[in-house]
């Protein structure tokens, strides 16, 4: 059962690789064809500076049929490194024409198109002529004798055999190996195209690092954000809570003091019960805030265990999945915004969905991915937008390389997916 299910997908991913190469010399035509036309008229037209748009229109169109020719071979299995697309900032035409033109990604995307199409065709040639002898090989019994003449010299004479049965042997042991090595064959080529793509089409060095320091400015920028944004819930709450009771707790101590040296217990001893209540609640609205920042069960015993708190202390009931080892610890910084997710979302779950469930599943994917998904039974409309909590929570996994994907259509739930890498 093993050899013959490695067989079948052997077999679909040699007929893949092989439409792959069939179809990459319309394409690799059309690429020609843009290459020398683009650098035709830009260069019959650079005397009048109508050549220099004209070149960043060949620029961007041999950028399209880079980035066509990527998802082709991630179709086959063979993905490169594609950057992401170009949008110059300026806003006048002539300045978005000359960055588009100092664009070196692009140049390497002209360079393939030229570079393509000689592979392309040889590949292309190469495919059909194996798999042609590969297939007609083994079928050569079935038309040999309407090929029959006196004169004809088949491959058998050729090698020095003679007589029809000879060449049918001889014919059908070529086919034979044709087809058994037309996979591997199939699959080399696929490679040689990747290559040349990686060199050309893949991101240079300094269009990937240019994009890395993009994205850790934006993440480092988003995360200031974030970190700010709850500083300040912090002290609204403390503010609001905590802070009130200890002022009113202050003041119910004071009192106290005066009923006492007035002799008055009975007022002494109320207003101490007052105190003691306002103590407690002051304690319990401490304990919630620290939940909500690095709760003690997070640090002693793990993500798995810290998600199940918080599940218990949720106003709704919750369906919890939690594909971890209890024992199973993740890197701090991991575990922290993976609890975060949760808690966040099942307050905001609490006040704004109207949801009488909840589902939180948390696991870590084959590529060690760590992936946690809440939803919720209730009205949906929630967004990403600007000024919206879930903007937050987004910025707050930004982070650590994270994102969030929020599904949420009106009247049918929520779902948050959080992947943290």
């Amino acid at each position: 059962m093993p050899s013959s299910i490695g067989l079948s997908g052997l077999l679909r991913r040699a007929g893949r690789e092989a439409v792959y190469l069939l179809a990459g010399l319309p394409l690799a035509i059309v690429g020609f064809v843009v290459f020398v036309a683009g650098i035709s008229l830009s260069a019959g037209l650079l005397v009048t500076l109508l050549g220099l748009p004209v070149m960043a229109l060949t620029l961007s169109a041999a950028g399209g049929l880079g980035d066509l020719e990527g998802r082709r071979l991630a179709a086959v299995g063979q993905p490169i490194p594609r950057p992401r697309p170009y949008t110059p900032p300026e806003p006048r035409f002539w300045r978005r024409v000359l960055a588009k033109l100092r664009d070196g990604q692009r140049w390497l995307d002209l360079l393939y198109l030229l570079l393509d199409f000689p592979v392309a065709l040889t590949t292309f040639i190469l495919t059909i002529t194996w798999w042609a002898i590969g297939i007609g090989g083994p079928l050569y019994v079935l038309y040999e004798p309407f090929l029959r003449s006196a004169d004809r010299y088949g491959l058998a004479w050729l090698l020095g055999f003679d007589g029809p049965v000879a060449d049918v042997v001889v014919t059908t042991a070529v086919g034979v190996v044709f087809l058994l090595s037309a996979p591997a064959v199939t699959h080399a080529l696929v490679v040689v195209h990747r290559g040349l793509a990686r060199v050309t089409l893949g991101a240079t060095s300094e269009r990937q690092l240019r994009e890395r320091v993009e994205t850790l400015t934006a993440s480092r920028a988003a995360v200031v954000d974030a970190e700010a944004e709850t500083l300040r819930r912090i002290e609204r709450d403390i503010h609001d809570g905590p802070q009130q009771r200890l002022v009113r707790l202050s003041m119910d101590l004071q009192a106290a003091q005066r009923r006492l040296a007035e002799d008055d217990s009975p007022a002494a001893r109320r207003l101490l019960d007052e105190a003691v209540t306002h103590v407690q609640e002051s304690l319990s609205e401490l304990r919630a805030l620290s939940r909500g920042i690095a709760p003690p069960v997070l640090t002693d015993r793990g993500l798995a265990a810290a998600v199940a708190s918080a599940a218990g202390h949720s106003p709704i009931p919750v369906w919890l999945d939690v594909a971890l080892e209890p024992e199973r610890r993740l890197a701090p910084a991991r575990e922290s915004a993976a609890y975060f997710v949760v808690t966040e979302a099942l307050t905001n779950a609490a006040k704004h969905s109207g949801a009488s469930r909840v589902g939180v599943w948390v696991a870590e994917e084959a590529d060690g991915a760590l992936r946690v998904v809440v939803r919720d039974d209730g009205r949906g409309g929630a967004s990403l937008g600007k000024g919206h909590g879930l903007q937050g929570l987004a910025d707050r996994l930004a982070g650590v390389d994270g994102r969030l994907e929020v599904d949420s259509p009106e009247g049918d739930g929520t779902t948050l997916t959080a992947v943290i890498p």
